[in-house]
């Protein structure tokens, strides 16, 4: 079985870029408070990086 974390999405994406929307969409985000599980991967630890500012690491699961 794969690593996960759980995402949570903090901060709102009115008046920030469209590349930052874009990203918590890709995330499957896009309403506040709302949790993800992801599979922990580069490429989603990578665009959870990139809007850190917006999202928060709820927990890490193996």
């Amino acid at each position: 079985m794969a690593k996960t974390i759980v995402v949570k999405q903090i901060g709102s994406p009115i008046r920030r870029p469209a590349k930052q929307r874009a990203t918590l969409i890709g995330l499957g985000l896009n309403k506040m408070h709302k949790t993800r599980e992801l599979e922990d991967t580069p490429s989603v630890r990578g665009m959870v990086n990139s809007i850190s500012h917006m999202v928060e690491i709820v927990e890490e699961r193996d």
